[in-house]
């Protein structure tokens, strides 16, 4: 029985879609997180919604970093 190759799951046309998009969404949630520490005051701040909202935003830009260096042929 031969080895099968390993390919992506996912199909190489959709690399620059998915880097615009992803990189998109995280941007917009990274600007939420800093327009929202600038407008709340330091007692209203939940550090929940801030963890939540760092972790959301750190997902989307790499996968999104991750996707434009594979649309642009640096594999990685």
């Amino acid at each position: 029985m031969a080895p099968k190759p390993i390919t992506s799951p996912v199909p190489d046309a959709w690399y620059p879609t998915l880097s615009v998009v992803m990189l998109s969404i995280g941007l917009i949630v990274t600007a939420s997180f800093f327009i929202y520490e600038a407008t709340s005051s330091r007692r209203s701040r939940s550090l929940a919604k801030e963890l939540i909202t760092g972790a959301v935003a750190s997902v989307f830009l790499g996968f999104g970093s991750l996707f434009l260096l594979l649309s642009s042929g640096v594999y990685v």
